[in-house]
């Protein structure tokens, strides 16, 4: 029979080898931490129960969860507000019946929306970023 710790490990390996190939699932880095964690319990309490092994598992995933997404919610940023970082510039052009085009912002290419949809913005067009929804910038005519 094989010991309770080695399965628990494996688990652990198993879910964390999941995680790193890209598996897209809520809770599985929580659940391969939390089977780790009971690995190493298990090896120190081995007459601990599969019940309570099971119910301990459960709680720590849920836990490890609520944690994981509490510390990844304060990590979410806004844009940062400096007098050089409110220019953007037009990759393609926003016509009058398509408001949605690309900028140059900070370097990278961003999806953005003509909050002036009347106004043409044609590429290499100076424009403000005035905001953010998602990850689309919402731009303005610099002019």
């Amino acid at each position: 029979m094989v010991p309770a710790p080695l399965i628990w490990f494996l688990l652990g390996l198993a879910l964390l080898a999941a995680e790193w190939l890209g598996a897209e699932f809520d809770g599985l880095l929580a659940a391969a931490l939390s089977a780790l964690a009971l690995s190493v319990l298990t090896a120190l309490l081995p007459a601990l129960a599969l019940a309570g092994q099971l119910l301990l598992f459960v709680a720590a995933t849920a836990g490890g969860l609520m944690l994981l997404q509490r510390w990844s919610r304060r990590r979410e940023r806004s844009i940062p507000a400096s007098g050089a970082s409110e220019q953007a510039t037009v990759i393609s052009g926003f016509s009058s019946n398509e408001p949605s085009g690309r900028v140059r912002w900070q370097g990278q290419s961003w999806a953005a929306t003509n909050l002036d949809p009347q106004r043409t913005l044609p590429p290499g067009a100076a424009v403000l970023v005035m905001g953010r929804d998602g990850n689309r910038l919402q731009v303005l005519s610099a002019e």
